[in-house]
This record gives structure tokens, sequence and C-alpha cells, in this order.
């Protein structure tokens, strides 16, 4: 299931279907946080990325991956955020540098909000490194709790109703 187009888009966002979809999620989560940001590859993949929906952005004119995110939900999500199960977990977003400032991030988190109501979830937590917390408040996100290191990255969390 693609996002809605107007043409002017270069890129389509969907759900990861298949082997080959989960693998182009992975290597930009690796080219992004552990390339880039110099998160450790032992915890950037983790045992919740099996049962996760992980979404994925292609370029429309050859198909290379330009970003990703997963979304936890049931028993994944609830360790995350406090045990709430009606509340997902959004994560691992990452968009390549040439596609920054496209919307590509936008995107993704919409396309898996529209994943968490499909799947009956009444919002969604993340942990936002806070260097991004902006980008989230613009999409209708707000910080809740004290700030706190992830990989020695400062983050903080944030909840949308969806």
């Amino acid at each position: 299931m693609s996002t809605p187009t107007t043409g002017e888009q270069p890129y389509e966002v969907r759900v990861a279907e298949d082997p080959a979809d989960r693998e182009a999620c992975f290597a930009v989560r690796k080219e992004v946080f552990v390339v880039e940001q110099g998160v450790p590859q032992d915890i950037e993949y983790d045992v919740h990325d099996a049962g996760a929906v992980h979404v994925l952005a292609l370029r429309r004119a050859d198909g290379a991956p330009l970003g990703t995110g997963r979304l936890l939900y049931g028993e994944a999500a609830a360790a995350r955020n406090g045990g709430e199960p009606s509340v997902g977990s959004l994560g691992r977003l990452a968009v390549v540098e040439e596609a920054r400032g496209l919307g590509v991030g936008a995107a993704l988190v919409r396309r898996m909000e529209a994943v968490a109501r499909e799947r009956g979830l009444t919002a969604v937590d993340l942990h936002a490194q806070t260097h991004a917390l902006g980008f989230y408040e613009r999409l209708g996100y707000e910080a809740y709790g004290p700030e706190f290191p992830d990989a020695g990255i400062p983050h903080r969390a944030m909840r949308r109703p969806v």
C-alpha cells in the first residue's frame, strides 16, 4: 500500500512486504545510525525487528531506498511505553542524507501512524533524539518525561494520538 501522491513526490512509502524490502530497511538504518551516528551495530538490530511493521521509502526513478521506520505493537510496544497495550512504539526512523528535506521522514511517520490506526491503537510513542524534537513537534507529538541517553545520544519520549 503506497501513500497517496500528487505526482510531484519523487518517492513512494509502503509497508515492507518481503525479505528484500526488509533488507533495504536495514541498509538505510546501517547507513544512518551505524555509519553516520556511530551507534554500535549490535544494538541497532534487536529482537523486536522480527515482529515489527517496517515501512520503506523508495525513490520512484530507480527504487533506491531513501528511508525507513518501524512500528512495534502489542507486548513489544508495551515494554517500551509503560505497559499501555493500546499505544504503539514508533522507532528506527532514518532517512539517507540525500533525501533529507524532501518530506520523506514525515511521510514515513504518517504511514506508521496509519498502520497503528489499522491495528486499533489509540496513540504512538517514540524516543526522539533531542535534535529532532522540533520535527516531531511539527507532526503533533508532545514530549514528556526527562531527557535520557540511548546509544550515547540524548533522547526524549514523545506521544501523539492516532
